[in-house]
């Protein structure tokens, strides 16, 4: 098994509303099944397949501050897996 390795992150204070545009065009990308992120050199794209594990997850943690809430999206595939080593949520391609 190999170690996670993260290829692309981001992170930026963004008005609700940016969000809301943001994930909008996030979500017709991910309709076509080919996703950009960034630009230039350290833009990354991504082909999805027509079936993707898809997990949602909503934490609470309490801070000096207050109550810090977390919502986290995320999608999950494996590239060129054999269609008998695909479990039930991944589908068939």
């Amino acid at each position: 098994m190999g170690k996670e390795k993260t290829i692309y992150k981001t992170k930026e204070k963004m008005k609700r509303s940016e969000i809301g545009e943001f994930l909008h065009r996030l979500a017709d990308k991910i309709t076509e099944g080919r996703v950009d992120l960034g630009e230039g050199e350290s833009g990354l794209l991504l082909q999805l397949p027509e079936s993707l594990k898809f997990e949602v997850e909503v934490e609470d943690k309490e801070k000096k501050k207050g109550t810090r809430h977390k919502l986290e999206l995320e999608l999950k595939w494996y590239d060129d897996a054999p269609e008998e080593e695909r479990t039930p949520e991944q589908g068939t391609p």
